[in-house]
Protein backbone atom coordinates (compact mmCIF):
# COMPACT_ATOMS: atom_id res chain seq x y z
CA UNK A 1 0.00 0.00 0.00
CA UNK A 2 2.44 2.51 -1.43
CA UNK A 3 0.34 4.43 -3.51
CA UNK A 4 -0.67 7.98 -2.25
CA UNK A 5 -3.94 9.49 -3.15
CA UNK A 6 -4.80 12.79 -3.96
CA UNK A 7 -7.76 14.96 -4.77
CA UNK A 8 -8.59 18.26 -6.23
CA UNK A 9 -11.70 19.75 -5.30
CA UNK A 10 -12.98 23.25 -3.34
CA UNK A 11 -14.05 22.97 0.87
CA UNK A 12 -17.27 23.56 1.43
CA UNK A 13 -18.99 24.56 4.98
CA UNK A 14 -22.03 22.79 5.15
CA UNK A 15 -24.87 24.56 7.62
CA UNK A 16 -27.64 22.06 8.79
CA UNK A 17 -30.85 22.61 10.29
CA UNK A 18 -31.22 20.00 13.02
CA UNK A 19 -33.97 17.25 12.74
CA UNK A 20 -36.68 17.89 9.98
CA UNK A 21 -37.11 21.63 10.58
CA UNK A 22 -37.23 24.34 7.72
CA UNK A 23 -34.54 27.32 7.37
CA UNK A 24 -37.89 29.24 8.00
CA UNK A 25 -38.25 27.70 11.40
CA UNK A 26 -35.13 26.84 12.39
CA UNK A 27 -33.03 29.01 15.08
CA UNK A 28 -29.71 26.93 15.27
CA UNK A 29 -27.31 25.67 12.60
CA UNK A 30 -24.47 23.02 13.11
CA UNK A 31 -21.86 23.11 10.39
CA UNK A 32 -18.92 20.87 9.31
CA UNK A 33 -16.79 20.90 5.81
CA UNK A 34 -17.02 18.94 3.27
CA UNK A 35 -17.15 18.63 -0.57
CA UNK A 36 -16.46 15.79 -2.97
CA UNK A 37 -12.44 15.98 -2.75
CA UNK A 38 -12.36 16.01 0.85
CA UNK A 39 -14.83 13.35 1.08
CA UNK A 40 -13.47 10.71 -1.43
CA UNK A 41 -9.63 11.81 0.26
CA UNK A 42 -11.33 11.14 4.04
CA UNK A 43 -12.13 8.03 2.73
CA UNK A 44 -8.84 6.74 1.14
CA UNK A 45 -7.30 7.85 4.40
CA UNK A 46 -10.69 5.90 6.46
CA UNK A 47 -8.79 2.64 4.40
CA UNK A 48 -5.12 3.62 5.27
CA UNK A 49 -4.08 5.31 1.96
CA UNK A 50 -1.92 8.79 2.73
CA UNK A 51 -5.30 11.08 1.16
CA UNK A 52 -4.06 14.34 0.19
CA UNK A 53 -6.44 17.34 -0.93
CA UNK A 54 -5.03 19.98 -3.51
CA UNK A 55 -7.19 23.24 -2.80
CA UNK A 56 -7.23 26.94 -1.48
CA UNK A 57 -9.01 28.46 1.83
CA UNK A 58 -8.78 31.79 3.46
CA UNK A 59 -5.90 32.53 5.61
CA UNK A 60 -8.69 33.70 8.12
CA UNK A 61 -10.48 32.05 11.13
CA UNK A 62 -12.76 30.27 8.97
CA UNK A 63 -10.00 28.48 6.87
CA UNK A 64 -8.55 27.86 10.06
CA UNK A 65 -11.66 25.91 11.33
CA UNK A 66 -11.84 23.99 7.74
CA UNK A 67 -8.23 23.28 8.21
CA UNK A 68 -8.77 21.73 11.83
CA UNK A 69 -11.80 19.36 10.76
CA UNK A 70 -9.70 18.10 7.47
CA UNK A 71 -7.06 17.51 10.14
CA UNK A 72 -9.68 15.11 11.99
CA UNK A 73 -10.42 13.66 8.93
CA UNK A 74 -7.03 12.28 8.37
CA UNK A 75 -6.35 14.50 4.95
CA UNK A 76 -2.84 15.80 4.25
CA UNK A 77 -2.93 19.51 4.02
CA UNK A 78 0.82 19.82 2.58
CA UNK A 79 -0.80 21.16 -0.75
CA UNK A 80 -3.66 23.72 0.17
CA UNK A 81 -2.84 27.15 -0.33
CA UNK A 82 -4.25 30.24 2.05
CA UNK A 83 -5.39 33.10 -0.25
CA UNK A 84 -8.87 34.57 -0.99
CA UNK A 85 -11.73 35.78 1.95
CA UNK A 86 -14.19 33.22 1.52
CA UNK A 87 -15.31 29.42 1.95
CA UNK A 88 -18.77 28.30 -0.02
CA UNK A 89 -21.29 27.63 1.73
CA UNK A 90 -24.27 25.46 1.60
CA UNK A 91 -27.51 25.09 3.79
CA UNK A 92 -29.51 21.79 4.14
CA UNK A 93 -32.84 21.21 4.98
CA UNK A 94 -33.59 17.33 5.95
CA UNK A 95 -36.77 15.77 4.01
CA UNK A 96 -39.04 13.72 5.68
CA UNK A 97 -41.34 11.44 3.87
CA UNK A 98 -43.24 13.13 0.23
CA UNK A 99 -40.99 16.43 1.29
CA UNK A 100 -37.15 16.05 -0.31
CA UNK A 101 -34.46 17.86 1.48
CA UNK A 102 -33.35 21.07 -0.19
CA UNK A 103 -29.71 22.29 -0.35
CA UNK A 104 -28.87 26.12 -1.20
CA UNK A 105 -26.06 27.39 -2.16
CA UNK A 106 -24.43 30.44 -1.25
CA UNK A 107 -20.95 32.25 -1.56
CA UNK A 108 -19.46 29.91 -3.75
CA UNK A 109 -18.71 31.36 -6.97
CA UNK A 110 -16.27 34.12 -4.50
CA UNK A 111 -14.57 30.97 -2.46
CA UNK A 112 -11.21 31.25 -2.27
CA UNK A 113 -11.13 27.78 -4.76
CA UNK A 114 -12.97 29.70 -7.27
CA UNK A 115 -11.19 32.62 -6.87
CA UNK A 116 -7.95 30.76 -7.35
CA UNK A 117 -5.32 32.63 -9.26
CA UNK A 118 -3.60 30.94 -11.99
CA UNK A 119 0.23 29.35 -10.82
CA UNK A 120 -1.02 28.96 -7.15
CA UNK A 121 -0.64 25.39 -7.24
CA UNK A 122 2.48 23.50 -8.11
CA UNK A 123 1.50 20.72 -10.51
CA UNK A 124 4.60 19.37 -11.52
CA UNK A 125 5.92 19.34 -8.32
CA UNK A 126 2.76 17.78 -6.84
CA UNK A 127 2.15 15.00 -9.88
CA UNK A 128 5.74 14.00 -8.65
CA UNK A 129 4.53 13.09 -5.54
CA UNK A 130 0.84 11.07 -6.20
CA UNK A 131 0.44 8.33 -7.54
CA UNK A 132 -3.72 8.71 -8.00
CA UNK A 133 -5.88 11.56 -9.04
CA UNK A 134 -9.42 12.58 -8.15
CA UNK A 135 -11.20 15.06 -10.38
CA UNK A 136 -14.88 16.25 -10.02
CA UNK A 137 -17.58 17.08 -12.32
CA UNK A 138 -19.00 19.90 -9.76
CA UNK A 139 -15.76 21.85 -9.80
CA UNK A 140 -15.41 21.41 -14.25
CA UNK A 141 -18.70 23.23 -13.57
CA UNK A 142 -17.11 26.12 -11.51
CA UNK A 143 -15.58 28.44 -14.08
CA UNK A 144 -12.85 28.82 -16.76
CA UNK A 145 -10.26 29.14 -13.90
CA UNK A 146 -11.04 25.80 -12.22
CA UNK A 147 -11.34 24.54 -15.49
CA UNK A 148 -7.70 24.72 -16.32
CA UNK A 149 -6.33 24.02 -13.08
CA UNK A 150 -8.16 21.21 -13.62
CA UNK A 151 -6.88 19.87 -17.09
CA UNK A 152 -3.03 21.54 -16.73
CA UNK A 153 -3.15 18.71 -13.35
CA UNK A 154 -4.38 15.98 -15.53
CA UNK A 155 -2.09 16.53 -18.24
CA UNK A 156 0.72 16.72 -15.00
CA UNK A 157 -0.39 13.91 -13.24
CA UNK A 158 -0.60 11.71 -16.99
CA UNK A 159 2.80 12.91 -17.99
CA UNK A 160 4.48 11.59 -14.72
CA UNK A 161 2.88 8.35 -14.77
CA UNK A 162 -0.22 9.00 -12.35
CA UNK A 163 -3.91 7.58 -12.66
CA UNK A 164 -6.52 10.33 -13.10
CA UNK A 165 -10.18 9.78 -11.86
CA UNK A 166 -12.88 11.85 -13.24
CA UNK A 167 -16.44 11.79 -11.41
CA UNK A 168 -18.77 13.16 -14.03
CA UNK A 169 -21.46 14.59 -11.36
CA UNK A 170 -22.87 16.55 -13.67
CA UNK A 171 -25.32 19.21 -11.61
CA UNK A 172 -27.70 20.71 -14.29
CA UNK A 173 -28.25 23.82 -11.61
CA UNK A 174 -24.43 24.66 -12.29
CA UNK A 175 -24.43 25.32 -15.89
CA UNK A 176 -26.56 27.54 -16.58
CA UNK A 177 -28.90 27.72 -19.76
CA UNK A 178 -26.53 26.12 -21.77
CA UNK A 179 -26.67 23.10 -20.07
CA UNK A 180 -25.72 19.89 -21.91
CA UNK A 181 -24.28 21.67 -24.47
CA UNK A 182 -21.82 23.99 -22.56
CA UNK A 183 -20.93 21.26 -20.42
CA UNK A 184 -19.65 18.66 -23.33
CA UNK A 185 -16.38 19.95 -24.73
CA UNK A 186 -14.88 20.36 -21.16
CA UNK A 187 -15.59 17.00 -19.83
CA UNK A 188 -14.55 15.37 -23.54
CA UNK A 189 -11.07 16.91 -22.49
CA UNK A 190 -11.19 15.39 -18.71
CA UNK A 191 -12.30 11.74 -20.43
CA UNK A 192 -9.46 11.46 -22.44
CA UNK A 193 -7.03 12.33 -19.92
CA UNK A 194 -8.91 9.81 -17.38
CA UNK A 195 -7.75 6.61 -17.13
CA UNK A 196 -10.83 5.77 -14.04
CA UNK A 197 -14.62 7.25 -14.64
CA UNK A 198 -17.59 7.35 -12.10
CA UNK A 199 -20.54 7.88 -14.31
CA UNK A 200 -23.34 5.65 -16.03
CA UNK A 201 -26.05 5.68 -19.08
CA UNK A 202 -27.53 8.93 -18.23
CA UNK A 203 -23.99 11.10 -18.68
CA UNK A 204 -23.56 9.04 -21.79
CA UNK A 205 -26.87 10.27 -23.23
CA UNK A 206 -27.28 13.79 -21.77
CA UNK A 207 -23.75 14.76 -21.71
CA UNK A 208 -22.07 13.09 -24.54
CA UNK A 209 -25.01 12.96 -26.57
CA UNK A 210 -25.04 9.39 -27.28
CA UNK A 211 -27.76 7.25 -28.53
CA UNK A 212 -29.65 4.06 -28.09
CA UNK A 213 -32.70 2.53 -28.67
CA UNK A 214 -32.67 0.43 -25.73
CA UNK A 215 -35.55 0.76 -23.18
CA UNK A 216 -34.33 -0.28 -19.48
CA UNK A 217 -31.81 1.67 -17.49
CA UNK A 218 -29.28 -1.46 -17.65
CA UNK A 219 -29.56 -2.04 -20.96
CA UNK A 220 -28.63 1.01 -21.87
CA UNK A 221 -25.74 1.05 -19.55
CA UNK A 222 -24.57 -2.38 -20.95
CA UNK A 223 -24.85 -0.17 -25.05
CA UNK A 224 -23.03 3.26 -24.48
CA UNK A 225 -20.41 2.34 -21.68
CA UNK A 226 -18.25 0.45 -23.76
CA UNK A 227 -18.59 2.60 -26.33
CA UNK A 228 -17.72 5.69 -23.77
CA UNK A 229 -14.52 3.41 -22.48
CA UNK A 230 -13.41 2.59 -26.52
CA UNK A 231 -14.00 6.08 -27.42
CA UNK A 232 -11.86 7.73 -24.42
CA UNK A 233 -9.36 4.92 -23.57
CA UNK A 234 -10.46 4.56 -20.43
CA UNK A 235 -9.55 1.16 -18.27
CA UNK A 236 -12.51 1.04 -16.08
CA UNK A 237 -16.04 2.79 -15.75
CA UNK A 238 -18.53 2.90 -12.49
CA UNK A 239 -21.25 3.78 -11.31
CA UNK A 240 -24.61 2.63 -9.67
CA UNK A 241 -28.43 2.42 -10.40
CA UNK A 242 -30.67 3.83 -7.58
CA UNK A 243 -34.09 3.84 -7.12
CA UNK A 244 -36.69 4.97 -4.48
CA UNK A 245 -39.45 3.40 -2.92
CA UNK A 246 -42.87 3.91 -1.90
CA UNK A 247 -41.40 3.69 1.58
CA UNK A 248 -38.55 6.18 1.32
CA UNK A 249 -36.37 3.43 1.40
CA UNK A 250 -33.71 3.38 -1.28
CA UNK A 251 -32.34 0.58 -3.76
CA UNK A 252 -29.32 0.56 -5.05
CA UNK A 253 -27.11 -1.39 -7.32
CA UNK A 254 -23.62 -0.52 -8.25
CA UNK A 255 -21.75 -1.81 -11.48
CA UNK A 256 -17.93 -1.81 -12.92
CA UNK A 257 -17.42 -2.01 -16.46
CA UNK A 258 -13.66 -3.56 -16.75
CA UNK A 259 -11.31 -5.44 -19.20
CA UNK A 260 -14.74 -5.50 -21.29
CA UNK A 261 -16.90 -7.24 -19.04
CA UNK A 262 -19.58 -5.96 -16.54
CA UNK A 263 -19.86 -6.76 -12.83
CA UNK A 264 -22.68 -6.03 -11.00
CA UNK A 265 -22.87 -6.05 -7.19
CA UNK A 266 -26.50 -6.95 -5.94
CA UNK A 267 -29.07 -4.81 -5.25
CA UNK A 268 -29.80 -3.73 -1.23
CA UNK A 269 -32.22 -2.20 -0.32
CA UNK A 270 -32.18 0.25 2.82
CA UNK A 271 -33.16 2.83 5.44
CA UNK A 272 -31.92 6.53 4.56
CA UNK A 273 -30.56 9.13 7.63
CA UNK A 274 -27.92 11.08 5.47
CA UNK A 275 -28.06 10.52 1.52
CA UNK A 276 -25.51 13.65 0.91
CA UNK A 277 -22.05 12.36 -0.32
CA UNK A 278 -22.82 8.85 -0.44
CA UNK A 279 -21.65 8.61 -3.94
CA UNK A 280 -18.30 9.69 -2.90
CA UNK A 281 -18.18 6.19 -0.45
CA UNK A 282 -19.01 4.75 -3.58
CA UNK A 283 -16.10 6.14 -5.36
CA UNK A 284 -13.83 5.50 -2.65
CA UNK A 285 -14.56 2.54 -2.62
CA UNK A 286 -14.00 1.45 -5.91
CA UNK A 287 -10.87 3.18 -5.62
CA UNK A 288 -9.72 1.48 -3.04
CA UNK A 289 -10.86 -2.07 -4.79
CA UNK A 290 -8.44 -0.74 -8.05
CA UNK A 291 -5.63 0.30 -5.23
CA UNK A 292 -5.50 -3.29 -3.90
CA UNK A 293 -5.71 -5.40 -6.97
CA UNK A 294 -9.43 -6.58 -5.74
CA UNK A 295 -11.63 -9.06 -8.28
CA UNK A 296 -14.23 -6.75 -10.23
CA UNK A 297 -16.99 -8.74 -8.22
CA UNK A 298 -15.01 -7.88 -4.50
CA UNK A 299 -14.36 -4.24 -5.78
CA UNK A 300 -17.92 -3.47 -6.65
CA UNK A 301 -19.44 -5.00 -3.40
CA UNK A 302 -16.95 -3.34 -1.09
CA UNK A 303 -18.13 0.07 -3.40
CA UNK A 304 -21.68 -0.53 -2.95
CA UNK A 305 -21.92 -1.51 0.54
CA UNK A 306 -19.76 1.63 1.87
CA UNK A 307 -22.44 3.48 -0.04
CA UNK A 308 -24.92 2.01 1.90
CA UNK A 309 -23.25 2.76 5.01
CA UNK A 310 -23.06 6.04 4.09
CA UNK A 311 -26.65 6.59 4.29
CA UNK A 312 -26.49 5.57 8.16
CA UNK A 313 -24.16 8.40 8.88
CA UNK A 314 -24.85 12.22 9.73
CA UNK A 315 -22.61 14.10 7.48
CA UNK A 316 -21.56 14.25 4.15
CA UNK A 317 -18.30 12.16 4.14
CA UNK A 318 -17.72 8.61 4.52
CA UNK A 319 -16.67 7.31 7.91
CA UNK A 320 -16.57 3.57 7.89
CA UNK A 321 -13.50 1.37 7.72
CA UNK A 322 -12.35 -1.38 5.67
CA UNK A 323 -13.85 -3.37 8.84
CA UNK A 324 -16.84 -2.08 9.29
CA UNK A 325 -17.48 -2.56 5.34
CA UNK A 326 -16.32 -5.90 5.56
CA UNK A 327 -18.31 -6.68 8.45
CA UNK A 328 -21.73 -4.92 6.43
CA UNK A 329 -21.33 -7.33 3.46
CA UNK A 330 -20.76 -10.46 5.44
CA UNK A 331 -23.37 -10.06 8.55
CA UNK A 332 -26.81 -9.28 8.82
CA UNK A 333 -27.70 -6.32 11.14
CA UNK A 334 -27.46 -7.12 14.70
CA UNK A 335 -27.88 -6.08 18.00
CA UNK A 336 -26.00 -3.21 20.09
CA UNK A 337 -21.91 -4.32 19.73
CA UNK A 338 -20.19 -4.58 22.83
Amino acid sequence: MAKNFAAFGEVMMRLQVPGYELLSQANTLSYSFSGTGVNVAAGLANFGYTGYLISALPDNALGDAALSYLKKLGISQSFIKRSGKHVGMYFLENGFGSRSSRVTYTNRLESSFNRAPEGIYDFENIAEKVDVVHFCGISLAMNDSVRSHMKSFAKAVKEHGGTVVFDCNYRPSLWGDGGYENAKPHYEDMLYLADIVMMNEQDAMHILKMETEEASRREQLMKLIPKVAKKYGLSVVAGTHRSINKDNKHSLCGFIYKNHTFTFSDTITFSVYDRIGAGDAYTSGILYGELESFSAEKTVAFAVTAGVLAHTIVGDTPMSSQYDIQKAMTESVGDVER
